[in-house]
């Protein structure tokens, strides 16, 4: 009697926690400075974090000497999980995209309401972290990759 209620009480907490929903902390790989270098255009994402449920990020991108542009970052718990917050320029309040998989050293958010992008991929290759993001622009599938290396 007493075997079994502890075999309960064991497959309970198995269950309990295996439930639990993934948390920014598992990001950690996502941390640090990147670059990528191709023809007059750098592409850098400095990434902060994980802290208390939180991952912040800017990424400035730089075209020759007259055209720039950024966009503020974050990735934050939520209860679901976390969700990956856009706000390009800082002009409008962040797009939320939900937790869609998650992998080792792999993540995919989503928000298929949203005009374009409808996914972001981030993962590592190697030393290389690879940001994509993913979606449809009318009736055209398009996808933007970039493959970052660590600043050091």
């Amino acid at each position: 009697m007493i075997r079994q209620a502890l075999l309960c009480i064991a497959l309970a907490s198995g269950a309990v926690h295996a439930q639990q929903p993934a948390r920014v902390a598992s990001l950690d790989w996502l941390a640090g400075t990147w670059t990528q270098v191709r023809g007059d255009e750098t592409v850098s994402e400095s990434w902060l974090g994980p802290g208390n449920g939180l991952m912040v990020a800017v990424n400035l991108t730089k075209r020759g000497d007259a055209r720039k542009s950024f966009e503020f970052l974050r990735i934050a718990d939520t209860p679901e999980g976390f969700s990956y917050y856009a706000s390009p320029g800082g002009r409008s309040p962040p797009t939320e995209f939900k937790l869609k998989e998650q992998a080792e050293r792999r993540v995919v958010f989503e928000n298929a309401a949203h005009d374009f992008p409808q996914r972001v991929l981030y993962w590592r290759d190697g030393e290389l972290l690879v940001a994509r993001i993913e979606g449809k622009i009318g009736d055209k599938e398009r996808n933007l990759e970039w493959r970052f290396s660590r600043v050091r």
